[in-house]
């Protein structure tokens, strides 16, 4: 199943994500919240939305793939997923809202593509069966 590596890698990003949480949170001493400092907000932010679109993603694209999408279009899907969400995360380490617009465009092509092939693949002779 082509979907478990970007399930792994998905896993990473969020393992990796929650560790810079855990790094700062440790640094300022700050075990609730933010701390009112900057650089843990933005840590926190970047943790959330990777958990706000990873996730969803992931389940579009093992749906996809168990309704017989071709391998290409999971790759291409996961590979614009994990572009995305690696640009959406150094535009905002760096405060560049042009990294920033491109990794949300690339995640929600990604998962519109994943919305509509879900579509496409899906066994309508089953869906629409009255009896």
């Amino acid at each position: 199943m082509v979907s478990a590596l970007y399930a792994v890698l998905g896993a990473l990003l969020l393992f990796k994500l929650s560790l810079d949480v855990v790094k700062l949170r440790t640094q300022y001493r700050v075990p609730f919240g933010d701390g009112g400092f900057y650089e843990l907000q933005m840590a926190v932010r970047i943790h959330g939305n990777a958990v706000e679109y990873i996730p969803i993603a992931l389940i579009l694209m093992v749906i996809m793939e168990m309704n017989g999408a071709n391998v290409w279009l999971v790759h291409v899907s996961g590979i614009m997923l994990f572009a995305g969400r690696l640009s959406h995360y150094y535009a905002l380490r760096h405060r560049d809202w042009f990294w920033r617009r491109s990794g949300m465009a690339a995640t929600y092509i990604s998962m519109v593509m994943m919305v509509c092939a879900n579509i496409y693949y899906l066994p309508w002779e089953q869906i629409l069966i009255l009896y």
